[in-house]
């Protein structure tokens, strides 16, 4: 399991320059979830931390003060992460992986990036490596499973700091699209950002999502399509779940390689996004996050 990392109220006042009473304050307003010791002491999850700070502007910002080796010096980078992880696939090497999320993410990288510029192009190499006859289909496979179990990993971790008091939102892939890091993604991107999802995973029949507007009343539904073997059979079965949706008043998210600027021209939709970072923002568009100031105190501190 995912080491948890806890810092106290006075490290996080000192590394990012204000008061403890602030820090304890955005405690009290849902800025920063916390837990109590039985002393009754606050402790917090870097992770938590971490995100403020990417949300927030703190004009005297020492990360330092935090005890992390290198975040001072700036987040990863992207590419060079990428590369790593897709070193970790080919290896197979699972323990690569695993440390690589979890690593990135402790440095204050946001689940959006990790998605849209660490794991996506890793696994789009893997895919073109297997449709030019470079790899066996196996073993993008084993690339998918092992990616999988460093996420989920990570996702246990998210689900820590959760609001109990949040939006709901559901999602997955149609019928016949088997793809499962997608829908991962995009349920750890929406557990960031403050939801509550529901992933039904890949190869779920759009009948289903029918149903579970009526069964969850979310206020989302999101549609991840990498894969259609019949386009105008999904587009005459999509508009009727659009249709359900829109009498519940429910926001549809829709996205992947599947739907083609020809497909999407068939299609109703909320929003349409190509990479996580739009359903993040499109996400905190319906529910803003409870955010600091932009100079970082809150108002009479």
């Amino acid at each position: 399991m995912i080491e948890r990392r806890y810092v106290s109220t006075a490290q996080v006042a000192a590394a990012l320059g204000v008061s403890v009473t602030t820090v304890k304050r955005w405690v009290d307003e849902g800025i920063l979830p916390a837990q109590k010791t039985p002393g009754g002491h606050r402790k917090l999850l870097l992770a938590d931390v971490l995100r403020v700070v990417r949300e927030g502007n703190f004009p005297h910002l020492d990360l330092g003060r935090l005890d992390l080796l290198g975040l001072e010096h700036g987040l990863p980078e992207t590419a060079g992460l990428s590369a790593r992880l897709l070193d970790a696939l080919h290896a197979r090497d699972a323990g690569a992986a695993r440390a690589l999320v979890q690593e990135t993410h402790a440095a204050g990288l946001a689940v959006t990036a990790l998605a849209d510029e660490v794991v996506a192009p890793a696994m789009a190499q893997l895919g073109h490596e297997w449709e030019r006859g470079r790899i066996d289909v196996l073993h993008e496979h084993r690339a998918t499973q092992i990616s999988a179990a460093a996420l989920y990993e990570l996702k246990s971790v998210l689900e820590v700091s959760a609001s109990p008091d949040r939006p709901v939102a559901v999602g997955g892939g149609p019928e016949r699209d088997p793809y499962l890091l997608a829908n991962l993604l995009a349920e750890m991107v929406l557990l960031e950002a403050g939801w509550q999802p529901v992933n039904f995973g890949p190869n779920t029949p759009l009948v289903s999502f029918c149903k579970a507007v009526g069964k969850f009343q979310p206020r989302l539904l999101w549609l991840s399509v990498s894969y259609l073997d019949d386009p105008a059979g999904f587009a005459a079965r999509y508009q009727e779940l659009y249709r359900e949706a829109a009498r519940a008043g429910v926001a549809v998210a829709v996205g992947g390689r599947a739907l083609t600027e020809s497909v999407r021209a068939t299609l109703p939709y909320t929003t349409f996004g190509d990479g996580m970072s739009h359903l993040a923002a499109f996400a905190r568009s319906l529910h803003p996050s409870p955010r600091p100031p932009r100079r970082g105190r809150p108002r009479g501190t």
